[in-house]
């Protein structure tokens, strides 16, 4: 994934053109991230209007589209303003990955991508998109959705966390956690997230207790700690530690355990030649059978396919 376009029509909004730029259109291969080439492409070539200001002159016309890689298509101020019809055969034709960022995927709708599919966009919009694709499964509280080849994200900054996934997908943990660093982001947050939440949650819990005992937890994921050594470690009770726990991370502590250890597994799948039992065993999930069925149930690969798509090689 290494050439990407990026769908600009009048009233595309800025933030998530800036979004696409600043993720492939910045030159950081002095960071390991890239090189890549970002194409701005729009019906006739000519400098498209931006909302809410702002004009952006494209570098590639409709045809542009045909060789990238991936195609962004960034969302409008108006998702039921109409779609060119060139830009409708554009998508139709165009056999790589496509990502909608928030309302963009009224876009897709529009062209008939989203058939059969599932998708998500910005929560005030969910109801919009239902009647726009009434052949489309609207996921209504998740980040993104991940139908391998078309791609579609909740509100703006939803959109960042899609790019990263998009980013990650194709070159591999130690990629995307390099360009998370650089946009000071979170490296990794599940599609599968709400898209909001009330009270805010921090990534890392401040509650002294809750937060110590992540920190000890996460250099012993390969030991057989449980939930009750979690609760011991921060002196509370089982119960007082549950509601802690939920409190400051928006997680059970066994839900979080497992998740931690999954990731834990995927890192020694893309980085390492560990057989599988050893990633089991490492990661803390035990077994290859555990470890098969936790993998399909969090990513719905197996390790295999898994390390087969995201191995990331060596230096000769």
């Amino acid at each position: 994934m290494r050439t990407v376009g990026v769908l600009v029509l009048p009233g595309s909004r800025m933030f998530d053109v800036s979004v696409v730029s600043e993720v492939w259109g910045v030159d950081r291969t002095d960071s390991g991230i890239g090189p890549f080439s970002l194409r701005v492409c729009a019906p006739g070539r000519v400098a498209t209007p931006l909302a809410p200001v702002g004009v952006l002159p494209a570098t590639h016309g409709l045809a542009g589209l045909r060789d990238c890689d991936l195609v962004v298509v960034p969302g409008r101020v108006d998702p039921s303003a109409p779609v060119p019809p060139s830009v409708v055969r554009a998508l139709r034709s165009f056999s790589g990955t496509v990502a909608a960022l928030c309302s963009g995927a009224f876009t897709l709708a529009a062209a008939g991508l989203l058939d059969g599919r599932e998708a998500t966009t910005h929560w005030r919009l969910l109801d919009a998109l239902e009647d726009a694709a009434p052949r489309t499964r609207v996921v209504r509280d998740v980040l993104f959705t991940d139908g391998a080849e078309v791609l579609t994200s909740a509100g703006v900054v939803g959109g960042v966390d899609l790019c990263l996934h998009l980013v990650r997908r194709a070159h591999g943990a130690d990629v995307a956690a390099a360009l998370a660093r650089r946009l000071v982001m979170p490296p990794t947050r599940e599609g599968g997230q709400r898209q909001y939440v009330d009270p805010p949650l921090p990534a890392r819990p401040d509650r002294v207790g809750i937060a110590s005992t992540v920190d000890w937890a996460v250099g012993r994921l390969g030991t057989p700690i449980g939930v009750a050594d979690l609760a011991a470690h921060a002196g509370m009770s089982d119960r007082t530690f549950h509601r802690a726990f939920l409190a400051a991370t928006g997680s059970t502590p066994g839900r979080w355990l497992q998740v931690q250890r999954v990731r834990l597994a995927q890192r020694f799948l893309e980085t390492t030649d560990l057989p599988v039992h050893r990633v089991a065993e490492r990661s803390g999930l035990g077994t290859p059978t555990n470890l098969r069925r936790r993998l399909r149930a969090e990513l719905g690969v197996t390790p295999d396919a898994y390390r087969r798509t995201f191995r990331v090689p060596t230096a000769p």
